[in-house]
Formats: structure tokens, sequence, C-alpha cells
């Protein structure tokens, strides 16, 4: 049946598609100092200022005490976890619904990744970590799924009990809050992506945040060859012995890009919100289908509506008619179970010694097969998503939620 009166299809994307005067003029001032490298240049007095500046911003902007501009969200997280000196032998409680890198980063510190049940809200189920924890576990990295915060508050009660670090991973949520606060601002060590589908974007880049001063030093020497050179050390004196480290440290170049970047996360936050409050309250109450849980809705950043259809079987059907409208929606989002995952599928690392599940005796194990999480498997097969971008209009909401409403009185009756 031919659809009348289509909209064009909105064009998708957040911080990139907001990329303009203020990004080119701090590129090119550091090409024209010619000082693409943050810890010296041309005068070996005065160190260039990018990333000191964005780190500076940062800080302020999460309210946290200590941040480090590093080459990646994924180099992020390998660098809040050696921080946190977990490594052999260790074991990580991670959402079983997360990106690549929540698990790869823990297979490269070489500590063992154990999968936990997600919730309505798409993020970690607290009452997973009691189930999970065992005297191995030194760490839970809490992603805040898609622009809605996590329950910061039973998970830190149900980690810090127990002695487990709590590593935010904020890699598609900065700007987000809960409770009043910044996500990121909750945990022991957090950590952002600067990643091209971010909110804030310079291609790639990360950022790790920290209140405390023995977890920066050491993510400052991991980050960087082991050194910790004399911007640091006036930040915070070296207590540190040295150590064996890797090199993620972020350019110039690219920390121009992301600070300019963070000082336009408000105003794309306050422009998706806006537009979600167009299309949510109207999708509420409609028969077989819920909207995501949000366990803090005022600070959420909402770029990414989730709704859950009742039936698995409609999902395809519903996702198709909002296509054919011109209306962009997805039944995944670049975000799989990780026990679907090859490397997971195989249990392997880099070297055969390197997996932290060599001596499994059967792989994939118990905890890691798509039975052993009913709940993932059935949530994350209903619902449907409706990413929003800074170039939609309130005209592109409206028409989203009414073709949402459209199609379900279709497919769902």
């Amino acid at each position: 049946m031919t659809v009348p009166a289509l909209r064009p299809r909105p064009v998708p994307g957040l911080g990139f598609q907001a990329i303009g005067p203020e990004e080119e003029a701090l590129v090119l001032d550091v090409l024209r100092r010619k000082e693409p490298f943050r810890y010296y240049g041309m005068d070996p007095a005065k160190p260039p200022p990018m990333a000191a500046q964005l780190e500076k911003e940062f800080r302020a902007y999460i309210g946290s005490d200590y941040a480090l501009g590093v080459t990646s969200g994924s180099g992020a997280l390998e660098v809040a976890l050696a921080a946190a000196a977990i490594g052999p032998g260790d074991e990580v409680i991670v959402n079983a619904w997360s990106w690549i890198s929540c698990f790869t980063a823990i297979v490269r510190v070489g500590a063992r990744p154990v999968l936990a049940e997600i919730d309505e809200s798409l993020n970690l189920d607290p009452a997973e970590i009691g189930r999970l924890a065992t005297p191995r576990t030194r760490a839970v990295i809490v992603v805040h799924y898609q622009g809605v915060a996590a329950a910061m508050e039973p998970i830190l009660h149900e980690a810090h009990r127990r002695g487990i670090y709590v590593v935010e991973d904020c890699a598609q949520s900065l700007g987000t809050r809960y409770r009043g606060r910044q996500v990121g601002s909750w945990g022991d060590i957090s950590t952002y992506s600067f990643q091209n589908n971010k909110v804030a974007t310079s291609g790639e880049g990360g950022m790790v945040v920290t209140r405390d001063q023995r977890l920066y030093e050491r993510a400052v020497r991991f980050h960087d060859l082991g050194n910790y050179r004399p911007y640091h050390a006036a930040l915070v004196p070296p207590r540190e012995p040295a150590f064996a480290g890797g090199q993620f440290r972020m350019s110039e170049l690219t920390a121009a890009v992301a600070l300019a970047q963070l000082r336009k996360v408000d105003k794309i936050r306050d422009h998706c919100r806006a537009l979600a409050a167009r299309i949510l309250p109207r999708l509420a109450g409609l028969k077989g289908l819920a909207l995501r849980h949000e366990a803090d809705p005022a600070g959420s950043f909402g770029f990414e509506p989730y709704f859950f259809l009742d039936r698995a079987e409609l999902v395809t059907p519903f996702r198709e008619k909002l296509d054919a409208r011109n209306v962009n929606c997805g039944q995944r989002t670049g975000t799989y179970p990780q026990y679907g995952r090859d490397y997971v599928k195989t249990g392997l690392a880099h070297a055969p010694g390197a997996s932290p599940f060599r001596d499994f005796p059967i792989w994939p194990a118990e905890g890691y097969r798509a039975v052993d999480f009913p709940r993932t498997e059935d949530l994350t097969k209903r619902f449907i998503a409706l990413p929003l971008g800074w170039l939609y209009t309130t005209a592109d909401a409206d028409y989203i939620a009414d073709s949402v409403i459209a199609v379900h009185r279709e497919v769902c009756g």
C-alpha cells in the first residue's frame, strides 16, 4: 500500500553534524603553531595548550578532579582497567549487551569478562552484581547505553560493599545526567569516546576521568609508556613507581576538535530532548507497546528513544513499515549481545596463552551462551530504536510520532 505524504528521510548524526567554524579555528590554531604533539612544541618551556585545555574543561563539565585525553574510547577502557591494576586472574562484570570494546578491553589486560543480564533500561541490572561476584571480581563496567543513565545508586551499593571498582562507560552518553549529576561522576573511574557516531566527536579520541589521585597517576603512566611528564606532575605529584605502559596519547589536533565539540554538547542535548519530548508522550499507552525504562528520565539525553513490542515476531514488520515511511529506525543499533560475537564464540585472544578462557574444558562455557541470558535475549529482540539527530526538526519529530502510531494501528491492531 502506498503511504501518502511521505516526508524526506531526516539526515542522521549528532556531533559531526554540528562541526563548523569553531572546530576549524581551533584546528588551524594547532597547525599554524606547528605543534600537533601535546607534550612539547616550538618552545620547550611552553607545552602546547589544546589537550590540557580540553582536560580542564572536561573536568569542570563532568564535575570531577582529573581528566586524561586518550586515543579512543576503547583505549580509555584499557587505561581505566590498568589504572585499577586489573589483570590476569581477575574478573570484571560487564553487560552482556554492550559494545565490542567493553569485552575486549578486559581480555587485553588479561582479566576475564563475566557477562551480566540487562533490564528494561537496556543497562546493567544492579542485582546481577550480587549474583555474579566472586572473590576474584575486581571491577564492574557499567555502560550508560545510548543516552540513558544506569541506576548508579544501587549499582554503587552492590559493588562498593563488596570492594569492587565501578568503571562507568559513558562512551555513548556524554551530557547524560543521573540524579542531577553527570554520568561519569559517580564511579571510581570513567571513560568517554569521541568516535564519529558519538555525541561529541573528533573522529577518534577518548577521555578517562576520576577523583582518585592514584588512579589518575597510574592512568597517565599506562597511557604514555610508563612516563609521568611535568604537566601531570604539577597536578598530582608522583607517588607510584614506574611500570611498562602502552601508548594512548591524544594529539593536539584531536583535542582541538574535541574541545570545540565539548562546548556544544548541551545544545545538542537540549535539541534532542525537545524532539524526544514531542514523540514519547504520544507513544505512551499504546497497546502492546512499552517505552524503554529510564532510571532518571529528567537526565536522559534523548537522542535515541526506544520502545518494546510485546511480541518479537512483530518487530520486523513494524520496522519495515516505519522504514517505508522514511522513518530512520533500527532493530539493532551496532550493539549486539557479546555471546553472539565471533571472538567470544572462539574464546581466543591474540595468543593462546593470553586468553582468560584457555582453561575451560568446554567452550562456550556456561555464562557465554545465548541460553544463559533469557532476559537479554528477550529484550533485545523486542525493541525498535528511533534515532534523532542535530539536523532533525520538530516537524520530523511529529512525523515520527504520527508514523509510529499509524504503523502500530496496522501491525498491532
